[in-house]
């Protein structure tokens, strides 16, 4: 969105361009929505005029004397013109959702694959958050400007061409009665719209009290709080939630219906102007004989109707505006330029018996609207296969470390080299392959146990290779006690029969998953801080053990976890305070060792309780 001087927002694309992407769409996803629209438009305009013309010319008919059978074959052709009319556009109306939805769906894709490949400072940004929120309620329904943009095109181009030979037939009887008709129905739509358009001012107030409605059923329904409601009886609280915000929305819906009542009555006031004005002329004219009985009733219907194409167009055209804002919110998601480069950037093959070396170069992290640095003028080098443990208290950086180290992050100031190359120029896509990472928030699929260690779909899967990875990692014999074998579903979020993991089954999942990808360089953040020391050193070193001459990173706040590291670094204050083995670091009594100390008392204190 573009600022104006008055400091609002201004949509980027106009009504003219949104259509034109629109119709592009269409004709790149599936053609037949632009035939299907352009037949509607052509079967309304069609019933509109035989409507308008029947009765003038069985009038007309009549009073030239036409024999019946003649009065009979006309109104029977004229009956059976609106049935094949309305017909065939019941027809186009009943086949228009399809295709309509099949480009709002392509929509939605585009929503979502530009949310999972933007760039990772983008899926911490609020703003971005924002603009895709904007975006996915552009094309998130049927009643969305994704698919309703195109009733609103029908309607308000068979509003136009109605509107057309309406006005060439009034201006006939006189141009003063077009005019009349015109200005006031302007008139009653702009002032009427402006009443209306109160809700339309306070949709951000509806959106949040929409977004809070939602809020309390998705987390009444969430499995995963199922035994937190029970037991701290949380039904009663979200109950009462639930009916404050609905009570909320319902008074926000009344006062939304008292402006509407106003409207409403404006718009009666002037069409009895209008119409009065425009009937009375024609009955002068009438009366001086200046027209026939069916020129009267032609242009009597034909008043009525041009004020309802009038009126038509203009809401069609505050209907296209709306959905023209949403379209260029939509389009302008799409479009936001990225930090990172991508295809444009330079290819990077992995190449399978390569270790690579990993730099920071005087690096320094700012998070935006930060007051300092997390990291702050950091060096340091990973060299080939080596084993690294990064340890330091919460918030000293770590996790900022390893996601500058992924390429999640570019540095404030410094640089990250890939064997010497700043990794900007690369393609970041490529950057990312040469990386297995378990992260302390790893992401599980709605799918089965091998789709969630392959990560592809289950035609792809290399299931020997597959077997072997959860051989080595610990877990094949659970897996193959399961009722399906590796074809159960995990989570129940989708699949009913789908099943949930212990911590440590969990852990050894992922690290098949991290030994199934087979990448140069191993990350792990955490990943098991829920873990007991034992079991954390346990699935520690078996990740050791597995990970071979792989370079490997591994962040821990348990310190004894890192004895099988080749090099210890403690991070604090955004640097290193100090580095060096286990052993090393233990004997220069210093931090490290002050800190160990504390976490092996603790241990100590808690085995003796235990016995």
């Amino acid at each position: 969105m573009e600022k104006t001087k008055t400091g609002k927002q201004k949509p980027v694309y106009g009504m003219a361009s949104n259509c034109a992407f629109m119709i592009r769409r269409a004709w790149r996803d599936c053609k037949s929505v632009l035939a299907v629209a352009a037949g509607i438009v052509l079967c309304g305009v069609a019933a509109n005029l035989l409507e308008l013309f029947v009765v003038p010319a069985v009038l007309d008919a009549v009073g030239r004397g036409v024999s019946p059978e003649e009065l009979v074959r006309m109104i029977l052709w004229f009956t059976l013109g609106l049935i094949a009319v309305y017909a065939l556009n019941t027809y186009l109306d009943e086949n228009a959702m399809l295709g309509r939805i099949h480009v709002r769906t392509g929509l939605i894709m585009d929503i979502h694959m530009a949310f999972c490949r933007t760039s990772y400072p983008h899926t911490e940004d609020p703003e971005y958050i924002k603009q895709s929120g904007k975006a996915r309620r552009s094309a998130n329904q049927n009643s969305a400007a994704g698919e309703a943009i195109w009733t609103t095109l029908t309607g308000l181009t068979a509003n136009l061409i109605s509107f057309v030979v309406y006005l060439l037939l009034l201006a006939q009887v006189g141009p003063l009665v077009a005019a009349l008709c015109i200005a006031l129905s302007a008139v009653g739509y702009f002032a009427g719209e402006r009443i209306r358009a109160w809700r339309y001012r306070r949709r951000e107030e509806e959106g949040e009290l929409f977004q809070k409605t939602n809020y309390c059923i998705a987390r009444a329904r969430d499995i995963k709080l199922a035994k937190d409601i029970r037991i701290f009886g949380l039904a009663p609280w979200l109950t009462e939630l639930y009916d404050k915000y609905t009570r909320l929305f319902q008074d926000f819906y009344a006062k939304a219906q008292r402006y509407y009542l106003w409207a409403d009555l404006l718009d009666v006031v002037l069409a009895f102007l209008r119409n009065g004005a425009a009937y009375g002329w024609l009955i002068a004219m009438a009366l001086r004989g200046e027209l026939s009985a069916a020129q009267f009733v032609l242009y009597f219907t034909a008043v009525s109707g041009f004020t309802q194409w009038v009126t038509g167009i203009f809401t069609g055209l505050g209907t296209l505006h709306r959905q023209s804002l949403d379209l260029s919110a939509l389009r302008e998601f799409l479009e936001t330029p990225e930090p990172f480069r991508f295809e444009d950037g330079k290819p990077l093959a992995v190449q399978p018996d390569h270790l690579y070396t990993i730099e920071l170069r005087d690096v320094s992290f700012r998070y935006p609207e930060a007051e300092q640095d997390t990291i702050s003028h950091l060096n340091l080098t990973i060299h080939p296969g080596e084993k690294l443990a990064v340890v330091g208290r919460n918030g000293a950086g770590k996790t900022t470390l390893i996601k500058l180290i992924c390429g999640f992050y570019d540095p404030t100031e410094g640089q990250v080299l890939l064997d010497g190359e700043d990794i900007r120029q690369y393609n970041r896509r490529d950057y990312y392959k040469l990386f297995s990472a378990v992260f302390q928030q790893f992401s599980l699929l709605a799918g089965t146990m091998a789709e969630n260690v392959a990560q592809v779909n289950s035609k792809d899967i290399d299931l020997p290779r597959m077997w072997d990875c959860l051989e080595r990692a610990g877990v094949a014999d659970k897996i193959r006690a399961l009722p399906q074998g590796e074809n159960t579903h995990l989570g129940q979020e989708v699949y009913l029969d789908g099943i949930d993991l212990s911590g440590g089954q969990m852990q050894r999942l992922m690290l098949a998953r991290a030994l199934y990808k087979s990448a140069p360089v191993v990350v792990l953040d955490e990943p098991t801080a829920a873990l007991d020391p034992i079991a954390e050193s346990d699935l520690y070193q078996r990740y050791s053990d597995l990970t071979g001459s792989c370079t490997s990173v591994y962040i821990s706040h348990r310190l004894a976890s890192t004895r099988f590291c080749d090099r210890v670094l403690l991070i604090e204050d955004g640097g290193i305070a100090e580095e060096g083995t286990h052993e090393e670091l233990l004997a220069q009594g210093g931090r490290y060792a002050y800190l160990f100390g504390i976490q092996s008392k603790y241990y100590q204190e808690g085995a003796m309780d235990d016995e």
